[in-house]
């Protein structure tokens, strides 16, 4: 009996040790964050895998060094999500392979809304694309006249305003996010066709204005409200819209998914669909606003409200008419720019606060109360903001539109096509 036991449980003693020797497949990765978190990457020379070249994956109280394969490949496993650094050891690769230049060897990647991260480090010869200086400046100057064209619709609202009621608008970067707000909404959440979607916030933009008025401008100027005042209550206005973009549509930039985005290639330029249509249309309408101004009679009454308002006033001018007809224009143009700054930089609750100062830069220099003083100062602005990076930071570009403002008008105060005025 002990004999046999011993020989009915010898095979199963070896059925155990064959089991034991297989190992265990590997967990296949899953979405879920509780699982193992993985961090991989591929390193080639030319089309072949480079193998043995060590990398190393610390961060989080983790740290872990593993080789590539004879395919190049090096994966590792990380206990939890967060920020890890990846870190090659280039004294590990091969002779007559290094990293491509302009390429670190260490790198910091996070684990957050995935469980998976790829991390490459390119080696040989840098085949980058360059360009030249030529190349670069004529870049800039479309892009600055892109930006200046855009600018100039709504600075002429500004211009137009001050001109006519010699108020300083500080609500209007928030008639140009209403106008984006407006395009974002009905060409994108209502899938409505981009020239529909353009023409209805144009339209609403000219109700937006009318609104500003009625409600609130012509009631202050009746009551005899100063301009201090009323500047101090359009600061306040402007905050108030603000805020209410905000509560309204998030404080996440909206992108403009409207099919305008195909690249078109001009030489060195490589520009979009979306920023031609742009810089024709603000052409076209900057050219028709000029039109309006000297041609037709509200236009030219608006000019001589704009010169002298009581003078205006004395002559059958129905002033209070012109002043509404000006607030309905600028709610248009304002709106008509922010859904071209929505094609440009896409949509968000504060982006005609970011241009305030530039259009207020771009007024000031031209000349306050004249509208073809703001497009030459638009342009201008546009263009030294665009060419100013290739000098300096990306970052500085706004600073220093403002700081040409302050030469210029140390030179001339009135502004580019501004009037000299005697003071005292």
């Amino acid at each position: 009996m002990p004999a046999a036991s011993a020989s009915a449980a010898a095979p199963a003693s070896v059925d155990t040790v064959h089991l034991s020797a297989t190992p265990a497949p590997s967990p296949e990765p899953t979405s879920d964050f509780t699982s193992t978190f993985t961090v991989s990457g591929i390193i080639k020379s030319g089309d072949e895998g480079v193998a043995d070249v060590d990398v190393a994956v610390s961060g989080n109280g983790f740290d872990e060094t593993v080789s590539t394969n004879d395919q190049g490949r090096w994966t590792v496993n990380v206990p939890e999500a967060g920020t890890y650094t990846v870190e090659l050891d280039e004294s590990t690769l091969p002779d007559g392979v290094a990293l491509r230049d302009g390429t670190e060897a260490s790198k910091e990647i996070t684990l957050a809304q995935t469980n998976s991260v790829s991390v490459l480090f390119p080696t040989g010869e840098d085949t980058r694309q360059t360009t030249g200086f030529g190349e670069q400046l004529l870049i800039r100057i479309v892009a600055g006249l892109n930006f200046g064209l855009l600018l100039a619709l709504a600075a002429i609202g500004i211009t137009l305003i001050f001109g006519t009621t010699g108020l300083n608008n500080f609500a209007q970067g928030e008639m140009v996010t209403f106008g984006a707000i407006m395009s974002w909404v009905f060409g994108v959440l209502l899938g409505l066709n981009i020239v529909v979607a353009t023409i209805v916030a144009v339209l609403l933009g000219a109700v937006f204005g009318y609104l500003n008025d009625a409600v609130l401008w012509k009631p202050l100027r009746r009551r005899g409200v100063r301009l201090v005042q009323a500047m101090v209550v359009s600061i306040g206005l402007s905050i108030v819209l603000r805020y209410v973009y905000l509560f309204n549509i998030g404080g996440q930039t909206k992108t403009m998914n409207v099919g305008l985005s195909t690249p078109v290639i001009i030489g060195p330029l490589r520009l979009t669909v979306a920023t031609l249509i742009s810089m024709g249309l603000s052409v076209v309408v900057l050219l028709a606003v000029g039109y309006f101004l000297t041609r037709t009679r509200i236009g030219k009454a608006t000019r001589a409200v704009s010169d002298n308002a009581s003078l205006a006033a004395a002559s059958g001018i129905n002033v209070d008419r012109i002043i509404r007809i000006v607030w309905i224009l600028a709610g248009a143009l304002s709106a008509l720019a922010g859904v071209m700054f929505a094609l440009y930089r896409q949509v968000s609750w504060d982006m005609g606060f970011q241009i305030l100062l530039m259009m207020f830069a771009a007024v000031t220099l031209g000349g306050l109360g004249t509208a073809f003083g703001a497009l030459i100062g638009s342009i201008v602005v546009g263009l030294f903001v665009e060419l100013s990076t290739l000098v300096l930071p990306p970052d500085l570009k706004y600073a220093s539109a403002l700081v040409v403002l302050i030469l210029v008008l140390l030179v001339r105060p009135q502004g580019i096509l501004g009037r000299r005025e005697r003071i005292g």
